[in-house]
């Protein structure tokens, strides 16, 4: 935000506060209290959530400086086992053609595995995203409160599913510097979101849709674990 609109903005907001009338104050509040009520409902899921797997398409878009669209398919693992959380990512594809890749968070570090070259690249430091990485797979709705400013945008069905469109803010500076908002479409019986886009301050935003959803069902074995091998490098940042 500009440093004129960062001092601007909450005085607008003071003036309309002055001059709302209740009918118009109402529906925020209906508004806050409908969100209360899909983030309880994320606090009972969580409770039960032990484990997700979905096929999944991600849909990287740039607009500028020049247009450019990157189509990721694959399926994503997520596990929450005596409070530690871990997931990972499994590329087939990248834009129609078979470009394996594997993503694995846990124990707060990144790791990518690109096959094609045969190297695993560390990010040592990443456990400032898992709020991000868990985003929609069980968090429960005080997790969210906690990492994210948020906004109740309704109810939507999506693939027969009713969900609750919500919109989060990151809270950490760190984080919104790069990441500026996400839009997510959860289901809130399950804690499983279904649909998230989100928008990067560089312009790019990527489109996330998630589907053929397994809740607490057995996980694959190695789901987690590296095919690496003796001749693989490793690289650390």
């Amino acid at each position: 935000m500009h440093k004129a609109s960062k001092f601007l903005f909450p005085v607008l907001i003071a003036l309309l506060l002055l001059t709302l009338s209740p009918a118009m104050a109402a529906p925020a509040a209906a508004n806050e209290k409908e969100k209360d009520a899909v983030l309880r409902r994320l606090d009972e899921a969580a409770k039960n959530f032990r484990s997700t797997s979905a096929d999944f398409q991600f849909d990287s878009v740039e607009t500028d400086p020049v247009p450019d669209k990157v189509v990721q398919k694959g399926t994503v693992y997520y596990e929450r086992k005596a409070g530690s959380f871990q997931m990972a990512a499994h590329i087939r594809e990248i834009n129609g053609k078979p470009v394996p890749k594997e993503y694995v968070y846990s124990g707060g570090a990144v790791k990518l595995f690109e096959p094609l070259i045969n190297q695993v690249t560390t990010l040592t430091k990443a456990s400032q995203y898992e709020s991000w990485f868990m985003l929609g797979f069980g968090a429960s709705g005080k997790d969210l409160e906690q990492k994210w400013e948020i906004k109740y945008l309704g109810a939507e069905t999506l693939d027969g599913t009713t969900t609750e469109k919500l919109e989060l803010i990151p809270r950490d500076p760190a984080i919104r510097k790069n990441l500026t908002k996400v839009t997510m479409w959860v289901d809130p019986e399950s804690g499983v979101s279904l649909k998230q886009v989100l928008n990067f301050s560089s312009g790019e935003y990527k489109v996330c849709v998630y589907f053929n959803i397994k809740v607490n069902q057995p996980l694959p074995a190695g789901a987690f674990t590296l095919k690496t091998n003796s001749k693989t490098a490793t690289v650390t940042q």
